[in-house]
């Protein structure tokens, strides 16, 4: 009896070792949010009616934590209120996994990352999570990060794609990267942040009855500065390679100018050029930027008219814009008008070259915090759209183009326990 006393008191003993180095939290997330579509993503056409429905997201997330092994799941669920019947049997989208990694720590300077992962980098204009979009976007890959120290990081991220398992080489028809490599760096150097990336990505296309694949890389770098109430950044990549056996020759460069004026208003000045190719051009050269994995939407307008599933390999873009905020404890508001241009020529049916200008884009945004997991979201928007516009998406500009939303996130935690190791 006392032997049995003593084994149960060791393994006891092991148990609340092993609990005392680990976390475990686990949290939810619901997002309704009500949208009013007059002219979102493309000019109105008179004959037919606005569109309002509800989306929603419902996540669980689970996390676990520990010296030498941090992992993560998140399962996710996105709707439109009324997409299946009230007795449905099973759900138009169904549930997914969002996210599915483990990484492991192998020092205090290195670890790899393997899974489904979101993968984020800087202002997300190349790598963002498109947290916006009701789904979102995630990676299956490798990542690898080695911290030197603090001041200093340095990514390497690998991704091999296929449709399922097999014996033999099989067609890859996903609407996604056949593989991806890239390098990506970020330093800081005072009041100066520095950032380096490199991405070689593959593209499968079909030849002639024949699956190949077209690589293409982005190469550039992105710099910050932040000092008192200003803050400044700057970026620059390049775009080089094939695009299903097209040279592609393309750039994109922006930068932001912020000044804090008061304890509670900000204003900020930017421009943005992403090149394009003209409409008219002979050459058989594809001259326009792809932002391939960025969080777009928060780019170049809120009404998406630009770089979110559409105007790929077009004329491009240029966009002047200012950005106007207030934000006092749990209120916030911003004011965001953006000018918009074609970087490269526009040919209407007839060949004639139309002017550089799209139009004129007006953005309010209104935030309030409720409390720490309940957040209220409202936005108005409004487009006033040129002849240009109209060559490029159709439509009537001289419609109100218009959209509206607003969105609650509700972001309950369920558990977590943090047995911190003495």
């Amino acid at each position: 009896m006392k032997y049995q006393n003593f084994t149960l008191y060791i393994i006891l003993l092991f148990i609340s070792h092993n609990l005392y180095s680990q976390t475990f939290e686990s949290s939810a997330e619901l997002r309704p949010r009500f949208e009013y579509r007059h002219g979102f993503k493309t000019l109105a056409v008179d004959s037919l009616n606005a569109a309002t429905f509800v989306s929603q997201r419902t996540r669980l997330n689970f996390r676990y934590g520990s010296e030498k092994l941090n992992a993560y799941v998140a399962i996710q669920n996105v709707r439109v209120w009324g997409d299946v019947a009230t007795m449905a049997l099973s759900d138009r989208n169904g549930t997914t996994v969002h996210e599915a990694w483990a990484e492991a720590i192998l020092s205090p300077k290195l670890s790899v990352k393997l899974g489904r992962q979101e993968i984020n980098y800087d202002d997300q204009r190349i790598f963002g999570s498109v947290d916006w979009a009701q789904q979102a976007r995630s990676h299956d890959a490798m990542v690898t990060t080695f911290n030197p120290n603090e001041k200093h990081q340095l990514d390497l991220g690998l991704a091999l794609s296929a449709e399922s398992e097999s014996l033999f080489e099989l067609d890859y028809d996903v609407a996604n990267y056949k593989n991806f490599q890239y390098l990506w760096y970020h330093g800081v150097f005072g009041d100066v942040g520095l950032s380096f990336l490199f991405l070689n990505g593959g593209f499968a296309f079909d030849n002639n009855g024949n699956q190949e694949v077209d690589y293409n890389q982005t190469i550039g770098s992105r710099a910050t500065f932040a000092k008192s109430k200003f803050k400044a950044d700057v970026s620059l990549y390049f775009q080089t390679g094939k695009i299903m056996q097209t040279d592609l020759s393309a750039y994109n460069v922006a930068a932001n100018l912020h000044y804090g004026f008061a304890k509670n208003f900000s204003a900020s000045l930017g421009a943005e050029i992403l090149s394009g190719t003209d409409m008219d051009a002979t050459d058989n050269t594809l001259r326009s930027f792809n932002p391939w994995f960025g969080t777009n939407h928060k780019f170049n307008g809120l009404m998406d008219y630009f770089y979110v599933g559409n105007h790929i390999n077009s004329v491009g873009l240029v966009d002047l814009y200012a950005t106007f905020a207030f934000k006092k404890d749990k209120l916030m508001a911003k004011l965001i008008p953006h000018f918009f241009s074609s970087a490269a020529n526009v040919v209407d049916n007839t060949g004639k070259v139309m002017d550089n200008a799209l139009g004129t884009e007006i953005d309010f945004v209104f935030g309030y915090s409720y409390s720490n997991n309940i957040n209220l979201q409202l936005g108005y928007s409004q487009m006033f759209a040129t002849e240009t516009m109209e060559v490029l998406k159709g439509g009537d500009k001289d419609l109100t183009n218009n959209w509206a939303w607003v969105m609650i996130t509700f972001k309950p935690k369920l558990l977590n326990y943090n047995f911190a190791k003495e």
